[in-house]
């Protein structure tokens, strides 16, 4: 099989995510702040060589390009106000709470607290968890939320996918429910594709039903 074209792409479009980083770098005068521009350069340069080789063609890389230069999280004080109130809010649950290294704030729900196996209706012992995180987000429209809902590896690959959106469509719905705007929240679903643990064991399968929220507020300067 001739791999020249999607070669030849990858590189082309390796040099351009370069060359985009080395213009950031010499502070084109674009109207942006050069730290912003820079940052979203770059992002875009890097998130199209990702795209690119997980993809393995060029649209893997255009998408991977949109995504790096969307980027422009910021750690306001308001969302580390929101870290503080989740860590109390889960306290002793088993759900991690952490900040990412591009400043959002992420939460990674175990299936023991949020779904039983094999539903998407969520557990009582989540209801105040999300209570808590949809609390003054409707307030917040530069505020972004990502759910995503993971599967372990026991069922088939189509069963897995449905169940994984249909638990992230349940979290959007019980926040939306709560106030949140439907246009801040995006959900997708990974089934058994991204584990955390070994499938092979009852602990490992547990510790891979999980849904994840990433909570990211825009910079003015990326919106």
């Amino acid at each position: 099989m001739n791999k020249t074209g999607p070669r030849a792409s990858l590189l082309a479009i390796t040099a351009l995510s370069l060359g985009l980083a080395g213009c950031a770098n010499m502070g084109m005068d674009t109207g942006m702040d050069n730290n912003t521009q820079r940052h979203t350069a770059l992002g875009a340069g890097l998130g199209a060589v990702a795209g690119a080789l997980i993809g393995g063609d060029v649209t893997g890389a255009l998408i991977g390009a949109g995504v790096g230069g969307a980027g422009g999280y910021v750690w306001s004080k308001q969302m580390e106000q929101k870290r503080v109130a989740m860590e109390h809010a889960t306290m002793g649950s088993g759900v991690g709470v952490v900040q990412t290294s591009d400043n959002q704030l992420k939460l990674s729900v175990p299936s023991d607290v949020s779904f039983d196996t094999g539903r998407a209706d969520i557990k009582p012992n989540m209801r105040p968890i999300l209570d808590q995180l949809a609390s003054g987000l409707a307030a917040q429209a530069n505020t972004e939320l990502r759910i995503i809902g993971h599967t372990d590896s026991v069922g088939s690959d189509e069963y897995n996918d449905r169940l994984s959106m249909e638990r992230a469509q349940s979290t959007r719905q019980y926040l939306v429910e709560r106030g949140v705007s439907p246009r801040q929240i995006q959900v997708a679903g990974r089934g058994e594709h991204e584990p955390v643990a070994d499938n092979n064991s009852d602990s490992g399968r547990a510790r891979n039903r999980r849904v994840e929220i990433f909570v990211g507020e825009r910079s003015v300067a990326s919106r």
